[in-house]
């Protein structure tokens, strides 16, 4: 059984990682972002709450996102492991998961604030099914229109530079003492979040000693897009990528 984190700012692609690698070694994709979309999408009391936080551009709060998580973690669906990104915020928590689970590493992907500007504010997000596109790696055939429903493509709410800016500012504030605490147990490997998504994934298994990617395995497994999904494991498949 193999458990892991994976931690990188908003728009460093660790949605694309995780599930590439979910996707391979039959692990558990826990996005938390994708949970608090899904209620979003579907007008949930969580996620009215999760709305408003977004559009003030603020990061929802940690003892919110501790309770989805030790939810989900419940369900134990995982019996060959889980990855986990969005989770955990601060140092607290970071204690509490050491202490809970014997993860076997923590992938950090690195992206300088300028590529972060760059890649969150070409998002787009299917009004229809919420299927992401980026329009740097990932633009629809139609300009506007999604390719899986033909609904409009919209920005999300919290993806303004406004928005941006602050939740950079957090981020930085508090990824780095968690990042602390696991590199004191030696579970960080730091990967360049610049490259292509396989490449970035080839190297996040060389230094994690898994088997490297299979050649074609990411078409193969409909792993590059998916719409968000109500437990935050999986979702639809699509045909392309988008920096998450």
């Amino acid at each position: 059984m193999r458990k892991y984190v994976i931690m990188g700012v908003q728009g460093s692609g660790k949605g694309t990682q995780a599930r590439m690698l979910a996707a391979d070694l039959d692990l558990v994709h826990i996005a938390v972002g994708d949970i608090f979309r899904w209620n979003v999408q579907h007008h949930t009391k969580l996620g009215a709450q999760v709305r408003r936080t977004m559009a003030a551009g603020l990061l929802v709060g940690d003892e919110l996102v501790e309770g989805v998580v030790r939810d989900r973690l419940t369900q134990h669906d995982w019996n060959y492991g889980f990855i986990i990104d969005g989770f955990p915020r601060n140092e607290r928590q970071a204690e509490f998961f050491l202490e809970s689970y014997d993860i076997d590493g923590v992938i950090h992907l690195d992206l300088p604030d300028s590529d972060v500007r760059r890649r969150v504010l070409a998002r787009r997000l299917c009004s229809g099914c919420g299927v992401d596109y980026n329009l740097i790696a990932s633009s629809p055939r139609v300009p506007g229109q999604c390719d899986a429903c033909g609904s409009a493509l919209v920005r999300r709410e919290d993806d303004t530079e406004e928005a941006l800016a602050v939740r950079l500012r957090e981020y930085h504030e508090k990824t780095n003492p968690v990042l602390a605490i696991f590199r004191r147990k030696e579970y960080v490997v730091t990967v360049d979040a610049r490259p292509g998504a396989e490449e970035i994934q080839q190297e996040i298994r060389k230094r994690l000693n898994l088997p490297p990617l299979r050649r074609g395995a990411v078409a193969q497994n409909g792993v590059t897009r998916r719409a968000a999904s109500a437990d935050g494991t999986r979702g639809e498949p699509a045909h392309q990528d988008a920096a998450s």
